[in-house]
């Protein structure tokens, strides 16, 4: 698993689960002394494992209620186009993911908004800065299972 042991493999599901927790409960947790783990973690981060780490909010708390999965269909596909459609994602707050897809769907967009109104001036907005061929948004009812933690203690 690129060059981690399994004190990094401990180290890093540990900040995956809270990495608001102490380095002194983190060095206990996987059973190392807290200098050690420092060195570890500056290590991480130093070679890309760890990218940034941030606070997980509540987007129904925060009135962010709504998520739409949003399928693209695009007849374009040119490198300007492509930057273009790039650009436009950027400007969008609401989109939390942007993947390119293989198969009949070229891209997938997660966006979360408050209501059906604000999911439409995100399409409406969307749709006037880029030419799209075909947009489809499936509404999630109910969200079955979220993480951000990557399996890496299997």
């Amino acid at each position: 698993m690129n060059n981690i042991d399994s004190l990094d493999q401990k180290i890093l599901s540990a900040l995956q689960e809270d990495a608001s927790q102490s380095l002194e409960d983190i060095a206990t947790l996987v059973g190392s002394s807290k200098t050690p783990v420092w060195n570890r973690i500056k290590k991480l981060k130093k070679n890309g494992f760890i990218n940034k780490q941030v606070a997980l909010l509540d987007s129904d708390l925060l009135g962010f209620g709504m998520c739409f999965y949003v399928l693209i269909k695009t007849s374009q596909h040119e490198v300007e186009w492509s930057k273009r459609f790039l650009e436009a994602l950027r400007r969008r707050p609401e989109i939390l993911e942007a993947h390119r897809l293989a198969g009949d769907i070229d891209y997938i967009l997660k966006v979360r908004v408050p209501d059906a109104a604000a999911y439409d001036r995100f399409y409406q907005s969307l749709t006037r800065d880029i030419d799209i061929f075909n947009v489809t948004a499936l509404l999630s009812m109910e969200e079955l299972i979220y993480t951000t933690k990557l399996p890496i203690d299997i």
